[in-house]
């Protein structure tokens, strides 16, 4: 059964929480990135909806934050509709991996991710929008990645699902800036999460030697993997007091990678 691991990110004591009374939906939050930022969220004073379609885990990390947990399907739109309306931050966050030439891409996985990656947040802010400019206070993240802003090969699913995320984020941006809403996404580069080591297992598996430092950390200069609570805490900062004035932007945790 999956815990959740606390990712120092409370306030500070003494403090008011900086999201009390305020509630928050993350999408994949059974594992890795979407743990964190449920830890972290709910650490702030967030009532959080954690979704997932892990039961198991979804159901262990809500219980952990004292959260709710949806177990629901990004894929079918029917069950993207059942989630929560009333949420003030929305963490975009689930995603997954296919690794394949484009020549071959198959284009039903491809269409699935998509589906998972693109349009799934997008009815999550048609579903949250309207609650969020009521209340005259929003606040979006999309977890990205630096494959949002730079390509590699044999990566076309996860790359253009990605790009087309940071604009979506940006349209989100624009239109929620006159009602208070902030749209945000934060671009990682490898972390210390189950998708990246099933990547290691399979690159070991092909016959690469030491594939973290000669595959993924190649074209990183900060020669290690991001953590999960370092990622959860930048989302953290984007919904906090100091960060109304940051939309429309795309905040890089890549270890240098984008300044090579």
């Amino acid at each position: 059964m999956n815990t959740v691991t606390p990712v120092g990110e409370g306030p500070a004591a003494g403090a008011s929480p900086v999201l009390s009374g305020r509630t928050a939906l993350v999408t994949g939050a059974g594992s890795g990135i979407g743990r964190a930022c449920a830890a972290a969220l709910a650490a702030a004073g967030a009532a959080v909806h954690a979704v997932d379609r892990d039961a198991e885990a979804v159901h262990a990390v809500a219980a952990a934050v004292g959260g709710t947990a949806h177990v629901a399907d990004l894929a079918d739109p029917g069950a993207v509709a059942a989630l929560p309306h009333d949420v003030d931050v929305l963490v975009n966050n689930a995603g997954f991996q296919h690794v394949a030439p484009l020549a071959a891409f198959p284009l039903d996985r491809f269409d699935l991710m998509q589906r998972v990656m693109v349009t799934a947040p997008l009815q999550l802010m048609q579903q949250c929008l309207p609650h969020m400019q009521k209340r005259g206070w929003g606040r979006i993240v999309n977890v990205s990645s630096v494959h949002g802003l730079r390509a590699s090969a044999n990566k076309a699913g996860y790359v253009a699902a990605k790009h087309a995320l940071e604009g979506l984020s940006k349209v989100a941006a624009i239109e929620g800036a006159p009602h208070g809403v902030t749209s945000n996404c934060v671009n990682p580069g490898y972390v210390r999460t189950p998708l990246v080591e099933r990547q290691l297992d399979d690159l070991a598996a092909a016959g690469a030697e030491d594939p973290l430092a000669t595959v993924l950390l190649d074209r990183t200069p900060v020669k290690r993997l991001l953590e999960p609570g370092e990622v959860a805490a930048a989302v953290l900062w984007l919904c906090g007091p100091g960060s109304g004035f940051v939309t429309g932007s795309s905040l890089t945790l890549d270890g240098g990678w984008t300044a090579t």
